[in-house]
């Protein structure tokens, strides 16, 4: 089994309250869900305006196929358009 965890770091500068800002990135993370069927979450500066932390992560049997899910899900953030992708990091961790 392969694990790919994925940490995505946003500029939201759009959001002029934290209300504002929620919309964006629950919006994004329901959309990550259906799309690529991965868990998501928004996992720090959950009280800061203009920055948010997403966590991804994604099974599958190969490291090819979990590497390339969470290119796409970066991919498909970068064009959303809402939010500015900051800086990602993935990791892919191999569970016997």
């Amino acid at each position: 089994m392969v694990i790919g965890v994925c940490k995505v770091i946003l500029n939201i500068d759009e959001a002029f309250s934290l209300k504002e800002k929620r919309q964006i990135v629950r919006s994004i993370v329901e959309k990550l869900k259906t799309k690529f069927n991965a868990s998501v979450a928004e996992v720090e500066l959950n009280d800061v305006w203009k920055k948010a932390v997403i966590g991804i992560s994604c099974t599958s049997n190969k490291s090819s196929h979990a590497d390339s899910m969470m290119a796409n899900m970066v991919n498909f953030i970068e064009n959303d358009g809402r939010a500015v992708l900051f800086d990602y990091s993935t990791e892919i961790i191999h569970v016997d």
